[in-house]
């Protein structure tokens, strides 16, 4: 039983590598397609080196971005619950990591299972957003009585069904993002992304889009997004560092004067950005052409779902423009529940930073430039007050001072949750079986494309 568990270890650090994962799929499609043996090295080694490119940079963003938290919570006085995914997710492998591990395992099974026989084409790439997801189900699943081996195939197939049928759901937004590119959302932030994208259409026109908005010649600097996105940050960090006060922010900043802190710290924030870009670019460079070997010869017509962050260097003024806009969507939905009486949710900036921004691309692909800030801005509504309803169903992992972030979890968590509540594992089996009946009935259906939704709308 030791080993088994030690084996299942490693097949979960493996498969929560997203580096790993994208490198195993991109050699995978290489091999398929018969390279000689230095391209698939450097087609290999390409995607790995991106990822691990794009994660160095989200760190730095990551870490950029807790002092500014910090600022906030202290100079505004606000205290409550933070959604942050990695905090409650290693809070849970104290109680849950067997059966996380398993479910992770069995869930991508499941994915590559649907990918091969369905018409949901769609490789979940984002290694460890299925980490969460399997861990967020454990928590639900055994709060509704489940254990053992049911628990890991229920969650696995849910898991594994969720990886291919979120990105079908919005797959022609996507592709109005990516311009055609053969890319699908593989991040559990989805739907609050295709909200977005919906909200757009009724609030703005695509062709007015934040990437051409006229600047005059004086201007033009800002059109480098590294620049523009640390003139942004910098005055978002005086402004936290002065409401906090020089003495709490000396805590912060190991003796360095406060608001040169600030500012140092929002310029190391648009480096981090940037190198978000540049591991992107290594990403998109190697990894499409490989995946042709699998689309071809494993997996016909397979279509690669990846990290929201690939999606930033499709409209790099969107991203802030999302980021400012989900940011105060979770201000004001924070102060909602605030007078509603619920538990205050303070918006988390890693979540609105990385999903505000995916939103607000989303947002300008149907809506332009009011479609970035309106569409990120309910993205911000949405991940205040999904996590306030996921905390009930949640169990014991409930009475934590953190939660999920993103809107998937929120929506699928609470659905389940309130299906096992009302109902026990029978509610649970119920939603399973019309997850199942989704991806069977497009098989007897005829569609425009062989992957479901895989087809750009005429503009």
């Amino acid at each position: 039983m030791s080993a088994l568990t030690g084996l299942l270890q490693f097949l979960r650090d493996v498969l929560s590598q997203p580096a790993l994962l994208i490198g195993l799929m991109a050699f995978i499609g290489l091999v398929a397609l018969r390279r000689p043996g230095h391209k698939i090295l450097t087609g290999t080694l390409g995607p790995i080196l991106g990822y691990l490119m794009l994660g160095a940079g989200a760190d730095v963003i990551v870490a950029s971005l807790d002092p500014l938290g910090k600022m906030i919570e202290t100079g505004f006085h606000i205290t409550g619950v933070v959604p942050n995914n990695e905090a409650i997710v290693s809070v849970a492998q104290k109680v849950l990591g067997v059966e996380t591990m398993s479910i992770l395992v069995t869930g991508l099974v499941f994915n590559l299972l649907i990918a091969r026989f369905t018409k949901y084409k769609y490789v979940f790439l984002t290694g460890h957003h299925s980490f969460f997801m399997a861990c967020l189900l454990s928590a639900v699943l055994k709060t509704s009585g489940m254990a053992g081996a049911e628990l890991v195939l229920v969650g696995g197939f849910i898991l594994g069904a969720w990886s291919a049928i979120s990105p079908a759901i919005g797959q022609k937004s996507t592709l109005k993002v990516t311009d055609g590119d053969e890319l699908a959302m593989g991040h559990f932030g989805s739907i609050g992304y295709y909200l977005s994208a919906w909200v757009g259409k009724f609030v703005g026109k695509p062709e007015e889009s934040t990437e051409k908005v006229e600047i005059p010649e004086k201007w033009r600097f800002l059109r480098d997004t590294t620049i523009s996105t640390a003139l942004v940050m910098v005055i978002f960090y005086l402004i936290a560092a002065i409401a906090a006060g020089p003495a709490f922010v000396a805590t912060l900043s190991g003796g360095t004067s406060a608001y040169l802190f600030a500012v140092m710290t929002a310029l190391k924030f648009a480096i981090g950005v940037a190198v978000v870009y540049s591991g992107v670019r290594m990403i998109l460079a190697d990894l499409i052409p490989a995946f042709q070997g699998i689309a071809t010869k494993i997996i016909p017509n397979a279509i690669p779902a990846v990290d929201c962050a690939v999606f930033f260097t499709y409209a790099p003024t969107a991203v802030i423009i999302g980021f400012v806009s989900s940011f105060v969507g979770g201000l004001i939905g924070m102060f909602i529940l605030g007078a509603l009486g619920g538990v205050l949710i303070i918006p988390g900036l890693v979540p609105h930073f990385f999903c505000g921004a995916t939103a607000g691309i989303y947002g300008n692909a149907t809506g332009g430039r009011k479609g970035a800030i309106v569409g990120a801005f309910v993205n911000g509504l949405a991940i205040s007050f999904l996590p306030a309803l996921l905390l009930p169903v949640l169990g014991q992992l409930g009475f934590e001072n953190t939660t999920f972030g993103d809107a998937d979890f929120g929506v699928l968590g609470i659905l389940f949750g309130q299906a096992a509540n009302l109902i026990g594992s029978f509610g649970v089996y119920l939603l399973a079986a019309v997850m199942l009946i989704a991806l069977v009935i497009p098989n007897f259906v005829r569609t425009k494309s062989s992957a479901l939704n895989n087809y750009e709308e005429s503009m």
